[in-house]
C-alpha cells in the first residue's frame, strides 16, 4: 500500500527535504510504506545536480536551494501542486529511465482527464503542451510550454523528490530561472490553458491516474 498526505499551507522546503530523507530510510528499513505527498511551497528556486548557474538569472528574487535530485533549475510556488514519491524500487524493478518515463506517463494521464494533450520531448524531461493559440515560432514550427517538471533522486533504490504540475502559478515568478536549462520554450499553467481547475480537482486526478500508472 502507498500513503497518501496532504500537507497543509505553505510548506518550507527544508523541512520536506528533511522529512522525505528520514521516510526513505524508514522505507529502506521496513518500518514505514512507500508514500506519495502532496504540498505547496513558498516561491522559492531549487538547483538540481545538472544546474548551470548561468541559468539562476535573478540568484536575489527568491531562496535557492540545492535540491540533489536529477535536472536543473526549477521554481517551485503557490498554486503548484509538488508530488514527492517516495517508492521502492527494490520491488518496483530496479531501472531509473523505465520509472521516469512511468512518472511522465502519470502527468500525461492527469492532464488528460482535463482534456489537456501532454507530450514528452525527446532530451527535455517533463511534460510539455503544443500552444496552437500562440504564433509559431521563427522557425516555424508550434510553440510548446511546460506544464510539469520532474526530478527524483534514488537511495538505495528508492526514490525521493518527484514532479510538479502547474495549475495556477505565478508565471512570472518562472522568470528568474532558466527552467530546466531550455530558454527556446515557454511555461504554462492549467488556468493559464482557461481550464478552471481547483488543487482539490487536480489531486483526484493524480490518485486516479496513479493507480493506473503504477497500480
Amino acid at each position: 500500500m502507498v500513503e497518501w498526505r496532504h500537507w497543509d499551507g505553505l510548506v518550507p522546503y527544508e523541512q520536506a527535504r528533511v522529512a522525505m530523507e528520514e521516510r526513505v530510510a524508514a522505507i529502506h528499513a521496513g518500518s514505514a510504506p512507500e508514500a506519495i505527498w502532496l504540498l505547496e511551497h513558498p516561491p522559492l528556486y531549487t538547483a538540481g545536480t545538472s544546474a548551470n548557474p548561468a541559468d539562476l538569472v535573478d540568484p536575489d528574487r527568491f531562496p535557492v536551494h540545492d535540491a540533489g535530485r536529477g535536472g536543473q533549475y526549477t521554481y517551485h510556488g503557490p498554486g503548484q501542486r509538488v508530488a514527492y514519491v517516495m517508492l521502492d524500487l527494490n520491488t518496483r524493478g530496479r531501472d531509473v529511465r523505465r520509472f521516469v518515463t512511468a512518472l511522465e506517463d502519470w502527468v500525461i494521464a492527469t492532464l488528460a482527464e482535463f482534456n489537456v494533450r501532454g507530450e514528452r520531448r525527446e532530451g527535455r524531461v517533463g511534460v510539455w503542451v503544443v500552444r496552437d493559440d500562440k504564433p509559431p515560432a521563427p522557425d516555424g514550427s508550434a510553440r510548446e510550454d511546460k506544464i510539469a517538471a520532474i526530478g527524483i533522486k534514488l537511495r538505495r533504490w528508492i526514490s525521493f523528490h518527484g514532479i510538479s504540475i502547474n495549475l495556477d502559478p505565478d508565471l512570472s515568478h518562472f522568470e528568474g530561472i532558466v527552467p530546466c536549462g531550455i530558454r527556446e520554450h515557454g511555461v504554462t499553467s492549467l488556468v493559464d490553458l482557461g481550464l478552471p481547475v481547483t488543487m482539490t480537482d487536480l489531486d483526484l486526478a493524480l490518485r486516479r491516474a496513479f493507480d493506473k500508472t503504477f497500480g
